[in-house]
């Protein structure tokens, strides 16, 4: 099969595939679908068996970094970190709310950064739920913040998103110098988002509580001392050879025995902790999107995008065109697909400055809807018939407040750094 009739194929796979993703009927998991219409892919010749082998071998290190990460982060919260977070919010905030907000933007963007948007909208959200209702205050802006902040705060480190592990063996950066790279544009997005919230939830943050906040649990030596460990050991281990998957595996290693020799968790439950049907799910939808890419769409995508000329950095024109297409794909695709399709049209050896706007319209961009990623559908079904559940209108409308404002900065931000850094770090 080839020219229209293999792209309309291959694109109506992928609507297939994503489609279930976000819909999920009777919960069941995403590769129920994406596996079979990975296999279909293959059989109808857009995708050959060697290229398909091949590219969920360049993937396999990223899910299994992914994987290594989701199981750290439960582990962190079987130890009781989130438990112990939230008793820290509550009593640090003195029943202010707009103080409480603040602390849940500091609480929300480190936990996206040090163990992925997904330990935030999972784990961190229903604490954050809870403290707000301990406190007799109103939790909407806390728990807006949380998913808000699972997106455009994860973009400072390559464990904050899968999207970041896809584009962090792309760009050819150590993970010292992307995290160097992103800094600022992580701190603008987050900036412009405070702001935004002060002023769109002023009617919710107004006003106090007296409620007594609870006692202060004890602290989580261990996880802490753990994390903090595996994050200096992701900073200095490319300059000794390991990957980092390595450094997430040890970590979660050494809460894993502590665990299972309290009899905490099973080893079943330590599996199911490591998502390993979502990884399959990875695997196969990176064979889809190979498809489409291959079919005419990755030709588009490069026609497109500015390229800049050999030994010179991207432009600001450049780095906005092209974070502001992958935040417009990820809105109609997903943001996991569109970073996917992105990279296979920018081909190896991009300069890395492109890869990182890339990943600032895949992971700010997704606040405009539901749909642009992931995290942002399991957020709303943690919430789903709760106090705060969000309602359609009222997402888009703080989606389209903040969206446009944070890319706009977080990429004047990467410029300031590209022309800084002047090949420095690139």
């Amino acid at each position: 099969m080839s020219g229209v009739a293999a792209e309309l194929a291959a694109l109506a796979l992928l609507a297939a595939v994503l489609a279930f993703a976000m819909a999920q009927p009777r919960g069941l998991p995403e590769a129920t679908v994406a596996v079979p219409a990975a296999a279909a892919i293959v059989l109808l010749g857009l995708v050959s068996p060697a290229e398909a082998l091949r590219k969920a071998g360049e993937l396999a290190p990223t899910v299994g970094f992914l994987a290594a990460i989701l199981v750290l982060a439960y582990l962190a919260d079987v130890e009781g970190l989130f438990g112990w977070l939230g008793d820290q919010l509550a009593v640090a905030s003195a029943g202010r709310p707009v103080r409480l907000l603040g602390l849940v933007f500091v609480a929300a963007s480190l936990t996206t950064a040090v163990l992925s948007l997904d330990a935030t909208v999972v784990l961190l959200t229903p604490v954050v739920f809870g403290t707000a209702g301990k406190l007799r205050l109103r939790p909407k802006p806390q728990v807006y913040a949380c998913t808000h902040l699972a997106n455009s705060a994860s973009t400072l480190l390559p464990v904050s998103n899968l999207t970041n592990l896809l584009a962090f063996a792309a760009s050819g950066l150590s993970f010292a110098a992307f995290g160097a790279l992103m800094a600022l544009p992580w701190l603008a997005a987050i900036g412009v988002e405070y702001l935004v919230f002060r002023r769109f939830f002023r009617t919710d943050l107004a006003g106090g509580s007296d409620a007594t906040p609870p006692r202060r649990g004890p602290v989580p030596t261990l996880a802490l001392t753990v994390i903090g460990l595996t994050l200096v050991g992701f900073g200095v281990s490319g300059a000794f050879g390991v990957e980092p998957v390595w450094v997430a595996v040890a970590g979660a290693a050494v809460l894993a025995v502590r665990a299972l020799a309290r009899r905490e968790i099973g080893v079943v439950r330590l599996v199911r902790s490591a998502s390993p049907l979502f990884c399959l799910f990875v695997l196969a939808l990176g064979i889809v999107v190979t498809g489409v890419t291959d079919h005419g769409l990755g030709a588009a995508i490069t026609a497109v995008v500015p390229t800049p000329a050999p030994g010179t950095g991207p432009r600001l024109l450049a780095l906005l065109l092209v974070a502001a297409l992958a935040a417009l794909l990820s809105n109609v695709v997903n943001n996991l697909p569109a970073t996917l399709v992105l990279l296979g049209a920018l081909g190896p050896g991009t300069h890395p400055g492109l890869v990182l706007a890339v990943l600032l319209g895949v992971n700010i961009g997704p606040n405009l809807t539901y749909v642009g990623s992931l995290a942002t559908l399991l957020w709303r079904r943690v919430l789903a018939g709760g106090e705060a559940a969000p309602t359609l209108r009222e997402f888009l409308r703080l989606g389209a407040l903040t969206v446009p404002a944070c890319l706009v900065v977080a990429v004047l931000a990467l410029w300031l750094g590209l022309t800084v850094s002047r090949g420095w770090l690139t």
